[in-house]
């Protein structure tokens, strides 16, 4: 038994961070399905798209981050794109920072690979069901000249289309014409959407965030400002659970994927620790 002891005691720790990297990669090459228990924030969003916003209606997603927080907050996209195209709502997406308007971009490209890969007999195609407004600098005072005249905010797509060329923004000209809004940011800018786009124009509007913002925005969702919240990881892996369930989507979830990842480490880091503490109360009972 001491044997034992001693040689885990001594253990190179090269085995450990081998273990430890096993753990984190066997989830994305063979996924667990940890079960997820979905939390009001996210049931909330997932409801109100799913039942408030009619077929046709129009979503706006901002883009709001960059590579920093796209771990988190990429999938959140994707997952509101999918549950869109299952309803056949219009989804526009925006960035107010560059890095936002190229992340939109992969976004949209991947998702319709996906979704029209999986639905053959409900095509989506870009400037018809879906499209990405072209940057232009300002952050707020974009907010602001949305409620007055988007086309005159935008004049162009992200890939040079003249707006009123699309079959997409037919009757779409402010925010009145937009259902619903779901700003997806690791920073602040949040308050600024909630400040003019829900202070001003009454847009109805959900969050995504990074897991360590939430908190500073739970205010926001006791004032009704906000309807819903997508939280991190976790957030996102709560509302590709509820597209499962629902089967909208059937394919390989990323951020579900990556919470089994987390989980998975996670729990290897506590078996470390519990074996680190037995083997150091043994040693010590037996050097009494």
């Amino acid at each position: 038994m001491m044997k034992i002891i001693n040689y885990l005691d001594h253990i190179d720790k090269r085995w450990i961070y081998l273990v430890l990297a096993i753990a984190v990669i066997f989830p994305f090459l063979f996924p667990i399905g940890c079960p997820m228990k979905i939390t009001p924030p996210v049931s909330n969003m997932y409801n109100y798209i799913n039942d408030s916003i009619p077929e046709g209606g129009v979503m706006l997603v901002s883009v709001d981050y960059d590579p920093s927080t796209m771990a988190e907050l990429h999938p959140m996209g994707k997952a509101l794109i999918t549950h869109c195209f299952s309803k056949n709502i219009r989804v526009f997406l925006m960035g107010l920072y560059p890095p936002g308007v190229g992340l939109a971009q992969d976004m949209i490209s991947n998702t319709l690979e996906e979704w029209n890969k999986s639905n053959p007999d409900n095509i989506k195609i870009l400037g018809n069901d879906i499209s990405l407004f072209a940057f232009v600098p300002g952050v707020s005072v974009v907010i602001l000249k949305m409620g007055e005249d988007i086309r005159g905010t935008f004049n162009t797509d992200a890939y040079g289309n003249d707006l009123d060329s699309l079959p997409i923004m037919a009757g779409v000209n402010t925010y009145n014409d937009i259902d619903y809004m779901v700003d997806l940011a690791g920073s602040s800018v949040i308050l600024s959407w909630i400040i003019y786009a829900n202070g001003r124009y009454n847009q109805k509007m959900g969050i995504g965030t990074t897991a360590v913002s939430m908190a500073e925005y739970y205010a926001y969702l006791n004032s009704g400002q906000a309807n819903g919240m997508l939280g991190g990881l976790k957030g996102a892996a709560e509302y590709e659970a509820l597209l499962i369930k629902n089967n909208v989507s059937q394919d390989r979830n990323q951020a579900s994927i990556g919470m089994d990842a987390q989980s998975s480490g996670h729990l290897t880091y506590i078996i470390f620790i519990i074996v680190g503490n037995i083997i150091y109360f043994i040693k010590r009972k037996k050097e009494k």
